[in-house]
């Protein structure tokens, strides 16, 4: 089946570059390519596009205003078009918010060689998108009582791993969880200043802290920690503490950060006083650490396929035998919450 793809972006530059990848993708069609949200709401209407391609910053009617409508008019697969700066990362990550899938971030300079370069993932972004689920942002749980928990104590860690659609799902979980929830250490796969951003937007939301984690940072209840875009987030023994230690290095399972890192290294120091989570994800990353996790004696969840944008690294983690339990979103807080109480008890699920 060939994806049909509408390029919306005010640069003509932007929008030829993006109009020839898709052209030479196999099983990609540029359905059209607009320069404005004026022209791509008419253009929508009558190409019924499977995958739009938006750049967020647009004149007249910008592009977090388009998606905006276009999730409320016609639910569509969106990967926005941004930049690696702090404006470009809060914009995009307020677009995964209104319901875009995936972002590509644009080259600050020397936009031509870069975008080649970026070729390959522009293509698969495009067809993950084409096979996602579109979703309306779901509302903020802040005004629901957080899921009563009986835990104190410094030796739980809960550990999640997300990609694709994974800001949302995260947020939906964290705003769950009581303040006296146990440490909990994240990777999502985002660029650097994206999860520093992504951090601070949560931080606001949810009633634990949540930041970006620091090198040598002791974990400490009632605080996530979101790994940085470009360093990989392990977790270290000292005593009776347990603490953030990020490395730099090549790509692990095709991603750094990488959600195996921090699984394996939670699998040697923590073992049976981890709780570990895979969300919402395209790829593999996070399935072979998982399974080394249960094999330590921890335990291992998965989010549902019916509630993931994409159900890559879910479905690879349960295929390769790493989750004790498989958990809707909507009960991904709860089920969590629960297995914290009864590691705490010295029982299993």
């Amino acid at each position: 089946m060939t994806i049909r793809v509408l390029v919306v972006d005010d640069s003509a530059l932007i929008r030829s570059l993006l109009s020839e990848i898709i052209n030479q993708a196999p099983g990609l069609e540029l359905a059209g390519a607009a320069p404005d949200a004026f022209v791509a709401k008419d253009m929508v209407m009558q190409l019924k596009p499977d995958v739009i391609t938006l750049d967020i910053e647009m004149p007249k009617v910008d592009g977090l205003t388009f998606l905006d409508r276009l999730m409320k008019a016609r639910p569509t697969p969106v990967v926005m078009i941004s930049t690696l700066t702090e404006k470009g990362a809060d914009a995009t990550i307020r677009s995964l918010e209104l319901g875009a899938i995936d972002f590509i971030a644009k080259p600050k300079i020397d936009v031509s060689k870069g975008m080649d370069a970026y070729q390959a993932e522009i293509i698969e972004k495009i067809k993950v998108a084409a096979a996602s689920k579109p979703k309306a942002r779901a509302p903020s749980l802040l005004k629901v009582r957080s899921v009563p928990l009986n835990y104190q104590g410094t030796e739980t860690i809960v550990a999640i791993g997300a990609s694709t659609g994974g800001t949302e799902a995260i947020r939906q979980v964290l705003e769950t969880l009581s303040p006296a929830f146990p440490a909990t250490v994240i990777t999502q796969h985002m660029p650097p200043n994206f999860t520093r951003t992504f951090a601070q937007r949560l931080n606001g939301l949810c009633k634990i802290r949540v930041s970006e984690a620091k090198d040598g940072e002791r974990l400490l209840p009632g605080n996530a920690y979101i790994a940085p875009g470009d360093r990989h987030l392990k977790v270290t023994r000292h005593g009776a503490d347990y603490r953030i230690r990020l490395v730099d290095g090549p790509l692990v399972s095709g991603h750094k950060p990488s959600v195996d890192v921090m699984f394996s290294s939670l699998a040697r120091v923590a073992g049976t006083n981890t709780i570990a989570t895979v969300l919402t994800g395209m790829g593999k990353d996070g399935a072979k650490g998982l399974v080394e996790l249960r094999q330590a004696g921890a335990l291992t969840m998965a989010q549902d396929e019916a509630s993931c944008v994409v159900y890559g690294m879910p479905k690879a983690a349960v295929e390769q035998g790493g989750t004790d339990q498989i958990v809707t979103l909507d009960d991904m807080g709860v089920a969590l919450s629960k297995a914290v109480e009864k590691v705490s008890k010295g029982t299993r699920l």
